[in-house]
């Protein structure tokens, strides 16, 4: 039996050079089984045409929201409901700003808004429109309300940039579909993670923190509620939205964030130790706002240990879960993270070099290299999603 064997899927491809691909994507669809409908944007037929697209697919091309013929059995409600998932690749800045707005202003959107099935959408862009802050509000908006963002793929692009904002090659994607429809691989799974920078409060006004987003952690939240589980995130102060689906817990110190985790890691399968938690913290706060002493050009803070949460999660005598911890260095990067997984007594850490351009905090992007005890993976250049279902796929591995 073909692993897409009688499933329907709704291709919804807008105007961008990658719609070029949906030829093959449709093929290959095709080929594991599925039944592909296709509904095309005006601006998509100017990259391929529908004749091509029917000829791959075996089906009519739907292609306007004002054909009478079509709209005589209402057919934009048809296609939603025939539906068991509907792709959306290319996903265009466009589409995906449509979307978030709720418009149904043409036969896609429409279609998006009727239906009950899942929904999928794979970015396609200039890198930097997929970096502009309109576009990262958009996505959000969109993952939030729950439909799944598969990819883009990093590298070089049509009008030779390069960066992130590469449709998924068609074999990608269909894989992606297969998975969709595969039984949730973490199901069951309770997972804890935390995510985000800690600050540590110096005076009412002043505190100490780093340059963490939380995005790694926030994609490891979302895969992995997308993949079954049952999420509890422990975050830090960021500015991203709660994913779908997950349970979100908000702390502003180490030691808030330590007494959340030390209560979330016994009732866990797995703990993912994300968040760049402060090292130190002040050993006293100032009641008042501290001010500038005449005469002196240094302020001493007298600095003292933050609890070590990691650590105490993989030291649990009872109900311990099985223990992730991430490492950002700078240097000797499998030195590092080899030290820290055997000192710190984890089953797996992931570990960056953070001194790259373009990766670690406040990127999209990153690049990792994952230890355990008997081997180690590495994971090049990708968008945080797409690392975060890797790591998450690792991790299903070495708990079966």
């Amino acid at each position: 039996m073909q692993p897409l064997e009688g499933k329907k899927i709704v291709l919804g491809i807008s105007g961008g050079i990658a719609a070029y691909k949906c030829a093959e994507l449709t093929r290959r669809l095709s080929e594991r089984g599925a039944q592909v409908k296709v509904v095309m944007t005006k601006a998509a037929k100017e990259f391929i045409t529908p004749l091509t697209m029917q000829a791959v697919s075996g089906q009519p091309v739907s292609e306007s929201l004002l054909d009478p013929a079509a709209e005589a059995s209402m057919g934009h409600i048809e296609i939603a409901k025939w539906a068991d998932l509907v792709l959306l690749a290319p996903a265009t800045a466009d589409l995906i700003a449509r979307m978030a707005a709720g418009m149904g202003n043409d036969l896609l959107t429409t279609v998006v808004l009727a239906t009950d099935a899942p929904v999928a959408v794979a970015p396609a862009m200039n890198q930097q429109m997929y970096k502009n802050v309109a576009t990262q509000e958009n996505i959000a908006t969109l993952q939030r309300r729950g439909m799944t963002i598969w990819g883009p793929a990093s590298g070089e692009q049509a009008c030779g940039d390069i960066g992130a904002g590469r449709m998924l090659e068609p074999m990608q994607l269909v894989e992606r579909c297969i998975a969709q429809f595969q039984p949730k691989l973490l199901q069951g799974k309770k997972i804890a993670i935390t995510a985000g920078p800690t600050q540590e409060a110096i005076d009412p006004v002043r505190f100490i923190s780093n340059h963490s987003s939380g995005k790694m952690g926030y994609a490891l939240a979302e895969q992995a509620a997308r993949l079954g589980a049952e999420v509890t995130l422990i975050s830090g102060p960021v500015n991203l939205a709660t994913p779908a689906n997950v349970t979100r817990v908000n702390v502003l110190s180490a030691e808030e964030m330590h007494h959340a985790a030390m209560e979330q890691a016994p009732l866990s399968d797995v703990f993912i130790g994300c968040a760049a938690v402060a090292d130190y913290r002040p050993a006293e706060i100032a009641d008042q706002k501290m001010k500038k002493v005449d005469g002196s050009d240094e302020l001493v803070v007298r600095m003292v240990k933050n609890p070590d949460i990691i650590a105490g999660v993989a030291s649990l005598k009872q109900n311990r879960p099985f223990t992730v911890g991430f490492a950002a260095e700078t240097q000797d990067v499998e030195k590092y993270a080899m030290d820290k997984l055997s000192r710190k007594n984890l089953d797996l850490i992931c570990a960056n070099d953070v001194s790259q351009a373009g990766i670690g905090f406040n990127s999209n992007d990153n690049a990792l290299n994952l230890y355990w005890p008997n081997g180690q993976k590495n994971f090049p250049l990708a968008s945080k999603q797409a690392l975060a279902q890797s790591i998450l796929e690792q991790i299903n591995e070495l708990t079966q």
